[in-house]
């Protein structure tokens, strides 16, 4: 766990929150501790709080400082996947509560709510969340946590923040009680938040395009595996909050739970947050070129991108988003057979799961990323076997379109 008061802007955050000169050599770059435990002065006399690397790595307090400065954070947390900050933020929850998802989320989130949790007592609903009247109606008295992806996955819906913010903040004035607790004004596992708590899921955004917690989020999460980590050569996720009892419930489960990163990951995260801001830029230049050049192709029957006027929370997303992000999907004419073909035959875009990376890959979400959904979910979210989603690199991107066009014909 780490904090940060950087007043810096994102670009200078990005290369220098939390990353000061090593002291002892003058190093530039955050060195990789390599250790598992710390030698103590006197026993329970330690070094800055490090006494075993599962707690804390030097490292890795870098890596949480400058995330929780890019996200507006006071408190960053890292795990080893983004289903392990997941995993960390439902422990927040007890047996009996029940957690408002939005419909249309990556199907790991779904499968381990579904699969793993449900089977620990927590119910779920799925609902439309850019429908603020339907996530009104949803809420229930024993409902703890409201889950949110924005864009989402696949479908790249844009929700309302501050609308869901509000929900939240009504349904606090509600007396509840959390299940099997006496005190009536407490939130989740005591943190003091009396409405369910706000997570939004970033990954799609990452913290350059959007902040989700000055929009009135309580948490913001990322699988760091994308874009954080942007070169496809990690597996991490992060929590960030501002909200300090909340902070302190998730670094107890943290180290409880113990699901960090390596330190060498760790590095590799801080390697590129140094350039998130100017990779971000050119992917989203990227993908607004290359989905126009598709809503116009006769073979697609629908784009779906927030920067394209046609997209139903275009101005949302303008208001609420820097830019409009590297992901496009597409809706090919005729269907699995046509779709297959077109990814069978790109060359520059690589047919891989994931996202995020410098290099553009695409991918089948009935079969591979969403196939955990049931296929009557999916069909109900429009993920047919037509759908096809794109990651957007920073290539050139003439070379794109044009791979693109030739695996179309």
């Amino acid at each position: 766990m780490a904090t940060s008061n950087a007043p810096h802007r994102f670009g200078t955050n990005a290369i220098h929150a939390g990353q000061s000169p090593d002291p002892s050599t003058g190093a530039i770059m955050t060195p990789v501790y390599l250790t598992s435990t710390y030698v103590q002065k006197s026993p329970g006399v330690v070094i800055d709080d490090y006494d075993y690397a599962r707690s804390k790595n030097p490292t890795r307090t870098a890596l949480e400082s400058c995330l929780a400065s890019l996200e507006g954070a006071t408190h960053a947390f890292t795990f080893s996947s983004g289903l392990a900050a997941m995993d960390c933020l439902l422990h927040l929850l007890r047996a009996g509560d029940h957690v408002l998802l939005s419909d249309d989320v990556y199907g790991g989130t779904f499968r381990q709510l579904d699969k793993v949790f449900r089977h620990l007592g927590l119910s779920c609903t799925r609902v439309d969340m850019t429908d603020l009247a339907a996530v009104a109606e949803a809420v229930r008295e024993n409902t703890r946590m409201i889950w949110l992806e924005t864009p989402s996955n696949p479908m790249l819906k844009v929700i309302d923040i501050k609308g869901v913010r509000a929900i939240c903040n009504a349904a606090a004035k509600i007396t509840r009680a959390p299940s099997g607790v006496a005190d009536k004004t407490l939130g989740p596992l005591g943190t003091g938040i009396k409405g369910p708590v706000l997570v939004v899921d970033n990954t799609f955004a990452s913290p350059w395009l959007q902040n989700p917690l000055r929009h009135g989020a309580h948490v913001v999460m990322h699988s760091c595996t994308k874009y954080v980590g942007g070169h496809s050569d990690l597996v991490a996720g992060a929590v960030m909050t501002a909200d300090k009892d909340l902070a302190a419930r998730l670094k107890f489960t943290q180290n409880a739970v113990g699901a960090v990163p390596s330190a060498m990951d760790c590095f590799l995260m801080l390697r590129s947050l140094k350039t998130l801001h100017v990779r971000m830029e050119r992917h989203c230049e990227n993908a607004m070129v290359v989905a126009k050049w598709l809503d116009k192709h006769p073979k697609v029957a629908k784009v779906i991108y927030p920067g394209l006027k046609s997209h139903p929370q275009h101005a949302l997303a303008k208001k609420q988003m820097r830019a409009f992000g590297g992901m496009i999907s597409v809706v090919i004419k005729g269907g699995l057979k046509s779709s297959r073909r077109m990814l069978e035959r790109v060359e520059l875009f690589s047919l891989a799961e994931s996202l995020g990376g410098v290099e553009s890959l695409i991918e089948h979400p009935a079969i591979m990323t969403h196939a955990s959904i049931p296929a009557a979910a999916r069909a109900a979210l429009g993920i047919d076997d037509g759908l096809v989603r794109l990651s957007v690199g920073i290539e050139d991107v003439k070379d794109l379109v044009a791979d693109l066009d030739r695996a179309l014909k």
